[in-house]
């Protein structure tokens, strides 16, 4: 099976294939074949289903920038990762700016990186049938991003509020919380509690006026050098912790109200769906809100999703 695969990734390269299948091949490892040398470049369409990956590589956009696929009416970059056993999705995916429709239905995530979240061309995002407690921030940020289906990810109970008005799908979502068993940083409004990002380290409240200093560092760090450079490599890493200067590269999210960029501390505020004009959509097949993160005390109390 090896050697029939290396074949046939061989021979799309020879040729420059566009089209590349690799579905119902029992992959337990994304294939180093399509990684060597300069990769793919002329791939445009890419089918992984029904594998069992648990990874994707590192270097993904630098060997195949540029998927893309033609699916019925829409032009766009295409891949399908769907049942396969992915339980993580490197940043790096970040790097592919053409993708356009992602498909990691039926695997095993348990988190969706911040990166996807500023992924401009995304159009069609597929995450049914995973492990999910939370949603980056900024994800529906970008207006390409128009089509989301989350289906069945039973304990996801917030929808960041970019989401609203684009066509999602959440049947299935959201179970009572065991108190117990819960390792990350919730958010309770009325009867609905939501899991929070892990990177999100303290919650503020309209009574919380004063920022943590770790925070106003980090919005004053990234206001002062992100607008003179594209990026932040000339950081030192000794002028902030490994973990903080990852943190800076891309910011947990953005103030859903006025954009400004928030990195460990959010003001959440929670829209029950059933209390939105989506709610007839959804025949109470779910239960699930729209969580706005706002960056201080005058935008939570500014913010209305339904206005």
């Amino acid at each position: 099976m090896a050697s029939e695969i290396c074949k046939t990734i061989s021979v799309a390269r020879l040729e420059k294939h566009k089209n590349l299948f690799l579905n119902y091949r029992n992959l337990h490892h994304f294939p180093l074949e399509l990684l060597k040398d300069e990769g793919l470049q002329h791939l445009e369409r890419l089918y992984m289903k029904r594998n069992s990956l648990t990874t994707l590589p590192e270097n993904l956009a630098q060997k195949l920038p540029n998927l893309v696929e033609l699916l019925g009416l829409f032009s766009s970059l295409g891949w399908y990762l769907h049942s396969n056993n992915i339980v993580v999705v490197p940043e790096a995916i970040g790097s592919l700016v053409k993708l356009q429709c992602l498909d990691l239905s039926d695997n095993a995530l348990e988190i969706v990186c911040p990166e996807i979240g500023g992924l401009r061309a995304l159009r069609h995002l597929r995450l049914a049938n995973n492990q999910l407690q939370f949603l980056p921030p900024d994800l529906g940020r970008s207006r390409e991003l128009q089509y989301v289906y989350v289906d069945n990810n039973i304990q996801l109970k917030g929808l960041p509020s970019y989401l609203y008005n684009k066509v999602i799908g959440c049947n299935g979502c959201g179970i009572p919380i065991q108190l117990s068993e819960v390792r990350l940083l919730t958010f309770s409004s009325g009867q609905l509690t939501v899991f929070l990002p892990a990177e999100v380290k303290t919650i503020g409240t309209e009574k919380d006026h004063v920022l943590p200093l770790q925070e106003l560092t980090m919005r004053s760090l990234y206001r002062t050098y992100h607008g003179l450079w594209k990026d932040l490599n000339f950081l030192s890493p000794i002028s902030l912790p490994r973990s903080l200067l990852e943190l800076l590269h891309c910011p947990l999210g953005h103030c859903h109200l006025c954009s400004e960029p928030m990195f460990t501390f959010v003001y959440p505020k929670i829209f029950p769906l059933r209390e939105t004009p989506m709610a007839g959509l959804h025949q109470r097949r779910t239960s699930i809100g729209f969580v706005a993160y706002c960056c201080s005390t005058q935008c939570l109390r500014t913010f209305n999703l339904l206005c």
